[in-house]
Order: C-alpha cells, then sequence, then structure tokens
C-alpha cells in the first residue's frame, strides 16, 4: 500500500473511532458587539481573541454572528455600504481560514460577498482545519422591513441547502431570516444535516413596548426550538448584541437538542463564548420517539411549491 493511502486510511479509522467511540461535539458561538467607532480590523481582533478562546476550551466547531466584522449596515439605504463588500477568497476568509488552520477547528463565518459587479451576497463559510473553503451557503430568504432594507443589498442565494460532513457532524447553515421558515430546516436536515448552524442580527426596533419585545424574543425561540423538535436535530442561533443605530440588539445565543431543550443561552447584553456539547446519540433517539420524518406525507407536498393555493 502506498505510504499515503496508509496515512489516509489511519486518518479513517480515528475519525470513525472518534464518532462510534463518543459521539459527543463540542460547539462555540461567538457572541460580541459591533461597537461604535471601532474599525473592522479592531473586531476582526477581538473576535478572533474569542475565537482562539473557544478553541482553547475544546470547540470543535466554531460559528460566528452574522456579518460578525461589520455594523448593522442594511438599516438605511446607502450604496457607500457596498465598499464593505469583498470577493471570496478574499482578505477576511483568508485570515479566518489562517485561524482555523491554526486552531485545528472547523470555522463558519457570516461574510458580506461581493460576488460579481452589482451581485452581492450574504453568505457564510466553513473552513476546514487545514485552512481550506470547505463550503459556502449564501442566505436563500432576505428580508425587507423597515430597519433591515437588506434587499437592497443581498441577492438571494444561488447555492441551495448547504450541508457539510465533518469527522464530528454534518452540518447545515441558515442565516438569520432563514430561521422562521421551516421548509429551510427541513430541507437542510432532509440533506443529512444533524446540527443546523444560524448566524443572525436579530433586534428590537425603535419604541416597541416591553410586552412586545418579549413577544418577539419568545417567537424567535420557539421557531428554532420547533426545528429541532420536527427535525431531530441540535439548532443552535447566533445573535450580537448592543445597540446600533435605532436597533437592539438582544443576543441570547442559544442551542436547542433535539427535544428542544435549550441546553445552554446567552445573556441578553453581554459578549460570551457560548460552548455547548452536543450528543448526537440524541437524534436516533428522538427520531424513534417522535418518528416524523418516518410519516411525512411525501406524495401530499406538491402545493409547498405554490405562493398559494
Amino acid at each position: 500500500m502506498h505510504p499515503n493511502s496508509i496515512l489516509l486510511y489511519l486518518d479513517a479509522v480515528i475519525i470513525h473511532i472518534e464518532m462510534t467511540s463518543n459521539g459527543i461535539v463540542r460547539l462555540g458561538l461567538i457572541q460580541h458587539a459591533c461597537l461604535p467607532g471601532e474599525g473592522q480590523a479592531q473586531t476582526i481582533d477581538r473576535t478572533v481573541k474569542m475565537i482562539r478562546e473557544a478553541a482553547d476550551r475544546g470547540a470543535q466547531i466554531v460559528a460566528t454572528q452574522e456579518l460578525f466584522y461589520l455594523p448593522y449596515f442594511p438599516q438605511t439605504q446607502d450604496d457607500k455600504f457596498f465598499d464593505l463588500a469583498e470577493p471570496i477568497p478574499g482578505t477576511t476568509s483568508q485570515r479566518l481560514g489562517d485561524l482555523a488552520k491554526q486552531q485545528k477547528i472547523y470555522l463558519i463565518a457570516s461574510l458580506f460577498e461581493r460576488c460579481d459587479a452589482g451581485v452581492f451576497h450574504n453568505t457564510a463559510v466553513m473552513f476546514n482545519p487545514s485552512g481550506q473553503i470547505m463550503g459556502k451557503y449564501r442566505k436563500m430568504h432576505i428580508p425587507d422591513d423597515p430597519w433591515f432594507f437588506e434587499k437592497y443589498y443581498f441577492t438571494p442565494g444561488d447555492l441551495g441547502w448547504q450541508v457539510q460532513r465533518t469527522p464530528y457532524a454534518s452540518i447545515g447553515m441558515l442565516i438569520c431570516w432563514d430561521q422562521w421558515f421551516p421548509e429551510a430546516a427541513r430541507l437542510s436536515a432532509l440533506g443529512g444535516a444533524q446540527i443546523i448552524i444560524c448566524p443572525t442580527a436579530i433586534a428590537w426596533c425603535p419604541d416597541e413596548s416591553t410586552e412586545e419585545q418579549q413577544r418577539q424574543r419568545e417567537a424567535w425561540l420557539t421557531v428554532q426550538r420547533a426545528h429541532a423538535i420536527n427535525n431531530g436535530i441540535f439548532f443552535a442561533a447566533i445573535n450580537r448584541i448592543g445597540v446600533e443605530h435605532e436597533l437592539t440588539f438582544w443576543g441570547g445565543s442559544f442551542v436547542a437538542d433535539p427535544s428542544g431543550k435549550v441546553i445552554v443561552e446567552a445573556d441578553d447584553d453581554q459578549p460570551q463564548i457560548v460552548i455547548a456539547d452536543c450528543d448526537l446519540s440524541q437524534i436516533s433517539q428522538s427520531r424513534q420517539a417522535w418518528p416524523f420524518l418516518r410519516d411525512r406525507r411525501v406524495d401530499a407536498y406538491d402545493d409547498l411549491r405554490q405562493r398559494f393555493n
């Protein structure tokens, strides 16, 4: 056998042993603010430090919040913000790839991608421990609401639902507004995702009452816990914190297990490295107890392709 073939074989054996003897995947979620007056380079430096700490705490897969290195600029429509976009591969993705290689982790980061002339995407990039880009997901559902004028900036995704297979778990990637759509989580799960990781930037708008804020927060938490339950997966959401212009980002990054239980949750207003241990054996247990995937009526869902019946 060729020496390289022997090494590949040994790697495969090690991977198999890790997955079958343990089945525990450690996630690291990076929650922070984008500080007023802070430059992009400084924000990246702060985030890199947090990612390193997550890796030092044993995180095998680490993920940032949505557009982690930028202020949430879609609050207004201004073409100057297109200058913030960069190609992938590009300067920021190269630094993140180098970081993933140094720390020997899988790293997911949300970037503002310049794809072509006049075409921009909100993109999650996944790097492997060799520092290479192993996958990209471009945000599919693009909101257009007061203070969230994303349709002005982002072209809807054209890469479909992405599932990346690692030695630890198969990872689906969604971004923010995607998290409200059951189809997005379901298709990711059907594609093999055991854990869905969703960078997000969700906030309260000006002058909303405390009661309305609580209603929104509970709805946000409930819908993502439901994705975990009805697909029998782990669901991780990473939100930013802080006040930016008119929006107050409420943090609360969390991981829900296949029963919908929130196994770890961050504070509302503090930068935090959220560490979550995900026991993949819960997936088969949940799907056996609640066989939603078994009982799907795939012969009766054609109307889902219509906006209205």
